[in-house]
């Protein structure tokens, strides 16, 4: 058993403040009839994808809906119990979440809601092992309060709490500064190739094609002759020790979520794909789901299962393409071009196949030039922004612990029992 330190105590989760699952009474709980109202309902990948808070969410409840479920407040941490197992969030709105997420709110003067998020990150491994099921994994509410917090006093509780935070408020405001700039990137491109007010637009005038009206000098060209799709994979007697992998579960809309650094024989049959520097990848499966990212400035040995369509510009700028690929029309043609009743998915021929409009090269010149630039701050956020993860992540089991302490330091913060 573990010493406690003076003036630490030992307590449950449930000891510390009020612990229970959230709400989703109803069946089917995909029922189309709860959904699209003003509540947001947040799912255990919102709680994967978020840093610090919740903010974001993918779908709402209607009053239906909320009348089957439960609205959480502010300051409620988020933790999952069943598909991703011990991610913790802290709600920033009003929400709903499902029994598959517990709601935890701290006492207050006792807990700071913060803190305890980041001991369950110290902890998340053991959470994740007593809750292996043969067919499901799942965390029960009985498991989850079986854990023992190791907690020191409200105010140095919030001390820590204060550290690590500062952390993830630079990496939210990285984030925040990355969306902005992908959103500039966005509207240039439909503004010069979508609605064709580019530079110089007033002299050139509009002509008939197989994509409809198109600016004269313009073209419409099958994917591929512009561009490569699968064209490098890892062939036997070249594979490296070392790769770092992504799976389809790993990619939400326009992101990798997470990179798993693996030995190559510990990699999944379907570790194929290498990509490189300007690629797009794009999910087969589901493509209405809009699983893509463009790959910039990748780690050694980047591999990506077989699962992913790679697809590399050759005559046009990959700045350019990656917009093409990622529009709605080109999402609802992969999607139309599905087949296949549980998993629609579609083969590298629906790729290669599809119509791409090319401007000419001097307009994609300009383009590649503004865009590149964004482009290139945006990367440089993420690697600060990685930085920042890996410092709190190394400060993290430290401070929890009480091993570097922090009681003594005279750290000034709000007057508050929890901090939004």
């Amino acid at each position: 058993m573990t010493e406690l330190r003076d003036g630490w105590s030992s307590k449950r989760l449930d000891e510390l403040g009020t612990v229970a699952r959230g709400k989703s009474k109803h069946r089917p709980r995909n029922d189309p009839c709860l959904y699209g109202g003003k509540y947001p309902f947040i799912q255990t990948g919102d709680v994967k994808n978020a840093d610090l808070y919740i903010s974001k969410y993918s779908q709402t409840y209607n009053e239906k809906g909320l009348a089957q479920s439960k609205l959480w407040e502010p300051d409620t941490l988020c933790i999952t119990i069943a598909a991703n197992i011990a991610e913790t969030a802290i709600l920033k709105i009003n929400a709903c979440f499902p029994d598959s997420i517990v709601g935890f709110v701290a006492n207050k003067g006792e807990a700071d809601v913060k803190f305890v998020k980041y001991y369950i990150d110290t902890i998340k491994l053991q959470m994740q092992n007593i809750s292996k099921g043969t067919t499901q994994d799942n965390l029960s509410l009985d498991k989850l309060l079986l854990f023992k917090f190791l907690v020191p006093s409200f105010e140095t509780q919030k001390k820590i709490a204060f550290i690590l935070s500062n952390y993830d408020d630079l990496i939210e405001n990285n984030t925040w500064r990355i969306e902005i700039l992908e959103q500039m990137a966005k509207l240039v491109y439909e503004e010069w190739f979508v609605k064709f007010r580019f530079p110089g637009h007033e002299n050139v005038i509009m002509v008939s094609s197989e994509a409809g009206e198109i600016p004269e000098g313009w073209k419409v060209e099958k994917l591929k002759k512009i561009a490569g799709v699968n064209e490098l994979s890892l062939k036997k007697g070249e594979e490296p020790q070392e790769i770092n992998y992504v799976d389809i579960s790993s990619v939400t809309t326009g992101k990798i979520d997470e990179t798993k650094s693996i030995a190559y024989l510990d990699a999944p049959s379907r570790a194929r794909r290498i990509v490189k520097h300007g690629d797009i990848i794009w999910s087969t499966v589901r493509p209405n789901r809009k699983s893509f990212a463009l790959i910039l400035n990748p780690l050694p040995n980047l591999i990506v299962s077989t699962g992913f369509a790679v697809i590399t510009a050759k005559s046009i700028p990959y700045t350019y393409l990656y917009h093409t690929l990622t529009t709605d029309d080109f999402v609802g043609y992969l999607t139309n071009n599905a087949t296949g009743a549980a998993y629609p998915a579609v083969n590298t021929d629906d790729f290669k196949n599809a119509d791409i409009l090319v401007p000419p090269d001097e307009l994609l010149d300009k383009f590649n030039d503004i865009i590149s630039n964004l482009f290139n701050l945006k990367h440089n956020l993420l690697d600060k922004s990685q930085n920042l993860r890996k410092t709190r992540d190394l400060l993290l089991p430290k401070l929890i612990s009480g091993e570097i302490d922090v009681s003594d330091l005279d750290i000034i913060i709000k007057n508050e029992f929890q901090e939004a």
